[in-house]
């Protein structure tokens, strides 16, 4: 690597090498080959003059890419498509009078962007069920854990650790089927021509409009894909982009709620994220044990959570039937979306399977917490033997407010169970405290819901999607 230059930290420290193939050059312009070889052959079988010695030629350098001719040719020409033609061209010499017969720069921009997108949001879904699955595990092995539940950051009723984190699977469920319902209407730009008319096919082909929609038929059934959209200018809708990085800021949205959780719980030392034997936190403080896995989560879902405006104002301002504003743009912020998800996703895959609970810091929280909550228990348990309600609520108030300034004032631990026990008024409840106190008594049917949840609506998502699950989440540096 050459430190003497910026390199992006999305390549250097955040993303795979699977996703930063997914939008390498090479990945790229090998797509504009492959699309170049499906054009002629498609033709070829449709009656144009092109020869099986010409695509076979095609074929035979579909993969070797000269590189450095094509840099030179675009410093001469200024336009990479034709550039990488001029190459192709050098290569495969017979074949150099019918590259991209017909076509606009987009029919290989396009269509080799959608599916590069396409193969990304296949690495992204992996990744994502991997996470659920991770999930899916923690939230079944403490589903029976009291914990706080928490309102307004302020302690509310009991709920458990593991429903806690159905919370946060059920934010990727719903991420998970807007993806799918993106991959089910997922096309590509096919072959439409310079302003999406199709005009120069219909010269080639003497005006057969059969032929012309049986060539784009072809070509993309070639590629590996049955859906086009029906009409286009230049480009595809740049909607699309919109609707694909809206997506992942919505997957980004669900991993910064997590991770924000974390870096709170991790405050109360109830949870913490994994922490190596060798990590440090602090460079000065050397007790410390900073989240930063989670704090680069969300860090890196801040910046994906931005960007779709950024598509939307893309889309809103093509004029007509293209503009080539989107172009630099787009070069920059499509990719990064996915690389930094991708960033996301191996930490967020890598703090949910290592989360360590600490189920005796989550008990003394709620012992400070719990008398308080159990006192009308405590009454009813005093009214049925008897007691008058409404005397038995004033008193218990009273003992409340006296608890209550021995937390705040005195920095003491929480006594109302003490002085309930030293009252005569709830004589009737003395000897049934333990039971009452019992905080699985506060959780309502958190395990229950626990359970359903994942059965009914994880489980089906991780059934269908068994073959990629396994994976371990990387965290590079």
């Amino acid at each position: 690597m050459d430190n003497s230059v910026y390199a992006n930290p999305l390549i250097t420290r955040y993303a795979s090498k699977e996703m930063a193939a997914a939008f390498s050059d090479e990945k790229r312009f090998k797509l504009w080959r492959k699309l170049w070889i499906a054009l002629a052959e498609a033709e070829m079988e449709l009656g144009l003059n092109i020869t099986e010695e010409q695509v076979a030629e095609l074929k035979k350098y579909a993969d070797d890419i000269n590189f450095e001719l094509a840099e030179k040719f675009e410093r001469e020409v200024r336009h990479d498509v034709m550039a990488h033609v001029k190459a192709y061209g050098s290569q495969a010499t017979r074949a150099k009078a019918i590259i991209h017969l017909g076509a606009t720069s987009c029919y290989v921009d396009c269509n080799s962007e959608l599916i590069m997108m396409r193969d990304a949001l296949i690495i992204i879904k992996k990744k994502l069920v991997n996470v659920m699955d991770k999930l899916r595990n923690f939230a079944l092995k403490y589903k029976d854990l009291p914990t706080l539940g928490f309102t307004h950051l302020q302690p509310a009723q009991l709920t458990t650790v593991g429903k806690r984190a159905t919370l946060w699977l059920q934010d990727l469920e719903m991420d998970y089927y807007n993806l799918v319902n993106l991959e089910n209407n997922f096309k590509l730009r096919g072959v439409k021509g310079t302003t999406g008319t199709q005009a120069s096919f219909m010269e080639l082909f003497n005006g057969d409009a059969e032929k012309v929609k049986e060539l784009e038929r072809r070509v993309v059934a070639k590629l590996g894909y049955d859906k086009v959209y029906g009409v286009t200018g230049q480009t595809y809708p740049r909607k699309f982009d919109y609707n694909v990085l809206c997506v992942l800021s919505q997957i980004a949205q669900s991993a910064y709620k997590f991770s924000n959780d974390i870096r709170i719980l991790q405050n109360m030392k109830e949870i913490e994220e994994p922490f190596e034997k060798s990590q440090i936190g602090s460079s000065a403080m050397a007790y410390k044990r900073n989240p930063m896995r989670s704090e680069r989560m969300g860090s890196l879902a801040r910046y994906v959570i931005s960007l779709p405006m950024n598509t939307a104002i893309t889309a809103g301002t093509q004029w007509f039937e293209r503009t080539l504003d989107d172009s630099a743009n787009r070069r920059i912020v499509l990719a990064q979306a996915f690389l930094a998800l991708d960033g996301i996703l191996n930490i967020y895959m890598n703090v949910s399977e290592n989360l360590v609970v600490y189920d005796k810091v989550i008990a003394k929280h709620i012992a400070a917490e719990l008398p308080f909550m159990a006192t009308e228990n405590i009454m009813m348990e005093c009214v049925k033997a008897g007691g008058d309600r409404q005397e038995l609520h004033e008193r218990i108030r009273v003992l409340s407010m006296e608890a209550g300034r021995n937390v705040k004032e005195r920095g003491l631990d929480n006594n109302l169970i003490e002085l309930i026990k030293g009252d005569k008024m709830f004589e009737a409840a003395h000897d049934k405290l333990t039971e009452i106190l019992d905080a699985k008594n506060f959780v309502g049917r958190a395990p229950r819901q626990t359970i359903e949840f994942i059965e009914n609506e994880i489980m089906p998502i991780l059934k269908e999607n068994g073959g990629d699950l396994g994976l371990k989440g990387e965290v590079r540096v």
